[in-house]
C-alpha cells in the first residue's frame, strides 16, 4: 500500500515537473508573441504612411490577441460598441460646459495671430524646413506667361521656361528616388514581418511538439497512476467483498447450528407425538378387536346387532374453516384450534347422548348390557377424537419439521453457494496479485533522422585500429564466458548442496520411521498362546491330546443331547394327549354354555311373559353359577397355557443343551 501511494506521488511529480516546464516555455513563447505583435506594430506605423505616401492601395495586415488568448478582452466595452447616448451626471455636464468655453476662447486667440500664419503659409509654406517625405507632393508653380502662346514669349519669359522645366525634371528626379526608396524600404519591411511570423510560427510549431510530446508523458504517467488507482481499489473491493462474505458466512453457519438445532428439536417431538399417536391407534385397535370377548355372554346375532350400533357415529355440523386462516402466525399456537376441538367434542359427547338413549336399544337386550354397551361405544368414540385430534396434530408437528429441514437445506444451500464464492474471489484475488499490468512503450513505425540532425563535427575523434578493438572485444567475451562459466558452477554447487539436504532429511525421516516400527513392535501385544507356542517344543502333542480330549467331551454331549431329546418327545407327546383332552373339555363346555345360554333365552322369554319375580331371582342364579363356571374353566385354561409355554421353554432350553460348546483349556 505504501509502495503504491509512493509510486503515485512519484508520478504526480514528474507529472507536475513536465507541465511546470512546458508552461515555462508557453509563458516565454506568449512573452515573445507580445513582442513581436508590438514591433509589427510600429513596422505597420511606418508601412501605413509609406502607403499614404505613395498612394497605394494595399491593406495593412494588422496583428492582434485573438479572444481565446485573452478572455478578458470579452469584458472590455469599446466606446464604438455603444449606440446609446451616454449619460451625464450634472457635475461632468459642468466640466464638459467649461471646456468648451475654454476651446471657445483659445480658438478665438488663434484668430488674432492669423496675419502671421498667414504670412508663413505664403512664404514657407508653414514650415521652416523642407522635410523630404514632401518631395512628393511638392509642386512647382507654372510661370502666369505660360497662359499665353509660345510665340510671343519673350526671350526673358522662354529663359524662365526653360528654368521651369529644368527645376521639374529635377523634381521629377527626386520624385522618382524618392518613390523607389520608400517601394525599398516598404518591401524590406513586409519582409522582416513576413520573416518574423515565419520564425515565431516554427517556434510555436515547435512548441506544439513539446506539447504533443509533454501530452504524451503526461498521459503516461497518468495512465500508471490510473493503473495504480485501480489495482488499489480493485484489491480495497475485492478485499471488502471477502470481508463482507467472511461476515456473510459466519451469520449463515451460526444461522446453520440454530437451525439445525430447531430441527433435531422437531424431530425430537415427531417421535414423541408419533409415539403418543400409535400408542393411541393401538388402545384404540384394542377396543374394538376386544369388543366380542367383552359381549360375548349375550347371543351373537345380538353382539353384531351391537358391533353396527358400536360402529355408528352421529352426525354433527361441521363448521367451516376461517378465510383469514393464513393470517395466524405459521409457528405459533393457533388460539382458535382448541376451542373449535372442544365444541365439536361436546356436540359429538350430545349426539352420542341420543344414541345411548334407552328407544335406540335392540330388542332383547339386558339393559345392564346396554349401559356396558353404551359406556364401551362411549369410551371408543373418546378415544376416536383423541386419535383424530392427535393425528391433526401430528400433521402440524410434521409440517413443522418438513419446513425446519427445508429451512435447514435453505442455509445448506446458501453456505455452500457463499463458500464456493469465496473460493472463486480468492482464485480472482490471486489471478490479480500475479497477472500484473506493465506499461510499455513501444515505438510506432520507423522514424527518419532528417540530414540537419546528423552530427558532421569529427573534431574531438579519435582513429584507433580496428585489431584493437577486436582484441579487446575478445578478451572481454573471454572474461564474461569465464563468468559465466562461474555462475553454472556456482549453480551446480547449490544444485548439490539441496540434493545432499534432500537427502539428508529423507535419511532422517527413515530413521524416525524405523524407530516407530521398533517401538510398534516392542509395544505390540502377544497372547500367551503365542508365547506357549514358541516356548512349547512339542507343541503339536500338545494339540492332538486337546483335540482328543474334545472329541470325547463332544461324544458324551451328544449322547446326553440324545437323550434329552427322546425325553423332550415323549413330554411332547404327554401335553399333545392332555391338551386333545383338554381341547375336547372346551368343546363340551362351549356346547353345554351355548345350550344353557339357549335355556336363559327362554327362561328369560318366559320370565317376561310372566312376570315373576321368582323366575328372575332363578335366571340370575343360574346364569352365575354360569358365570362361575366359565370364570373356572378360563382359570383352567390359563393354567393351562402357562404350563405350555414353561414346557416349550424347557424344549428351547434342551434344544440349545444339543449345541456343543468349546471351552478353552
Amino acid at each position: 500500500m505504501c509502495c503504491v501511494f509512493s509510486n503515485t506521488l512519484m508520478f504526480q511529480d514528474i507529472i507536475y515537473k513536465v507541465k511546470t516546464v512546458f508552461n515555462n516555455e508557453f509563458d516565454a513563447a506568449y512573452k515573445q508573441k507580445e513582442f513581436e505583435i508590438a514591433r509589427v506594430k510600429e513596422r505597420n506605423v511606418r508601412i501605413q504612411e509609406i502607403i499614404l505616401d505613395l498612394e497605394l492601395e494595399e491593406s495593412v495586415w494588422q496583428p492582434d490577441f485573438e479572444d481565446c488568448e485573452k478572455p478578458e478582452k470579452t469584458l472590455v466595452v469599446e466606446d464604438n460598441e455603444i449606440t446609446v447616448q451616454k449619460h451625464l451626471k450634472p457635475w461632468q455636464k459642468a466640466k464638459t460646459e467649461l471646456i468648451t468655453t475654454q476651446k471657445t476662447d483659445q480658438w478665438l486667440q488663434s484668430q488674432a495671430s492669423e496675419t502671421r500664419h498667414r504670412a508663413l503659409m505664403d512664404m514657407m509654406g508653414g514650415v521652416l524646413e523642407v522635410k523630404k517625405e514632401d518631395i512628393l507632393r511638392m509642386v512647382i508653380p507654372q510661370p502666369a506667361f505660360m497662359a499665353k502662346p509660345d510665340t510671343v514669349w519673350t526671350e526673358e519669359e522662354r529663359r524662365q521656361f526653360r528654368d521651369y522645366e529644368k527645376k521639374v525634371k529635377e523634381l521629377n528626379e527626386e520624385r522618382d528616388k524618392y518613390r523607389k526608396s520608400l517601394e525599398a524600404e516598404l518591401k524590406k519591411l513586409q519582409n522582416s514581418i513576413h520573416e518574423t511570423t515565419q520564425n515565431f510560427d516554427e517556434h510555436l510549431k515547435k512548441l506544439f511538439e513539446r506539447r504533443v510530446k509533454a501530452e504524451m508523458v503526461v498521459n503516461q504517467e497518468e495512465l500508471k497512476i490510473n493503473n495504480l488507482v485501480f489495482s488499489l481499489l480493485l484489491d480495497e473491493e475485492i478485499n471488502s467483498r471477502e470481508t463482507f462474505l467472511n461476515n456473510y458466512l459466519v451469520r449463515k453457519q451460526e444461522e446453520r447450528r440454530k437451525t439445525s438445532e430447531a430441527v433435531r428439536k422437531s424431530k425430537e417431538n415427531l417421535d414423541m407425538y408419533k409415539e403418543h399417536y400409535d400408542n393411541l391407534l393401538a388402545e384404540d385397535k384394542i377396543l374394538d378387536r376386544s369388543f366380542k370377548k367383552e359381549f360375548s355372554e349375550i347371543p351373537s346375532h345380538q353382539v353384531d346387532v351391537l358391533y353396527r350400533l358400536f360402529k355408528r357415529r352421529p352426525r354433527i355440523h361441521r363448521q367451516k374453516p376461517h378465510a383469514d386462516i393464513t393470517s395466524i402466525v405459521p409457528f405459533g399456537e393457533r388460539p382458535g384450534s382448541g376451542k373449535l376441538s372442544a365444541d365439536a367434542f361436546a356436540q359429538l359427547m350430545k349426539a352420542m347422548d341420543d344414541l345411548d338413549n334407552v328407544n335406540n336399544m335392540p330388542e332383547g337386550l339386558n339393559p345392564l348390557v346396554w349401559n356396558h354397551f353404551c359406556a364401551t361405544r362411549r369410551a371408543k368414540v373418546e378415544n376416536e377424537q383423541k386419535v383424530k385430534q392427535k393425528a391433526a396434530g401430528l400433521m402440524e408437528v410434521v409440517a413443522f419439521h418438513r419446513r425446519r429441514g427445508d429451512e435447514d437445506e435453505k442455509v445448506q444451500r446458501e453456505i455452500e453457494r457463499v463458500s464456493q464464492e469465496l473460493i472463486l474471489l480468492q482464485e480472482q484475488k490471486v489471478k490479480f496479485q500475479l497477472n500484473l499490468t506493465i506499461q510499455i512503450l513501444l515505438k510506432q513505425g520507423q522514424v527518419e533522422v532528417e540530414n540537419f540532425q546528423l552530427l558532421l563535427d569529427y573534431s574531438d575523434a579519435i582513429l584507433i585500429n580496428r585489431n584493437i578493438i577486436e582484441d579487446l572485444n575478445s578478451v572481454i567475451r573471454a572474461q564474461g564466458q569465464k563468468k559465466v562459466t562461474s555462475m553454472m558452477e556456482t549453480k551446480d554447487i547449490h544444485k548439490g548442496i539441496f540434493q545432499i539436504e534432500w537427502e539428508h532429511k529423507k535419511m532422517e525421516m527413515e530413521m524416525e520411521d524405523l524407530n516407530q516400527k521398533a517401538w510398534d513392535i516392542q509395544m505390540l501385544f502377544f497372547s500367551r498362546e503365542r508365547q506357549k507356542f514358541l516356548n512349547e517344543p512339542n507343541y503339536e502333542t500338545v494339540i492332538a491330546v486337546q483335540i482328543g480330549i474334545m472329541e470325547q467331551t463332544i461324544a458324551v454331549l451328544d449322547k446326553t443331547h440324545k437323550k434329552n431329546v427322546e425325553n423332550c418327545k415323549k413330554l411332547l407327546k404327554k401335553l399333545e394327549k392332555i391338551s386333545n383332552q383338554k381341547d375336547i373339555a372346551n368343546y363340551t363346555l362351549s356346547c353345554n354354555l351355548r345350550e344353557e345360554l339357549v335355556a336363559v333365552s327362554e327362561r328369560k322369554d318366559i320370565c317376561n311373559t310372566i312376570g315373576s319375580i321368582l323366575t328372575c331371582e332363578k335366571i340370575a342364579k343360574e346364569r352365575y353359577e354360569n358365570m362361575m363356571q366359565q370364570q373356572k374353566l378360563r382359570n383352567t385354561s390359563k393354567e393351562q397355557a402357562k404350563q405350555i409355554s414353561i414346557l416349550e421353554a424347557e424344549v428351547e432350553r434342551l434344544k440349545m443343551k444339543t449345541f456343543p460348546a468349546l471351552v478353552p483349556l
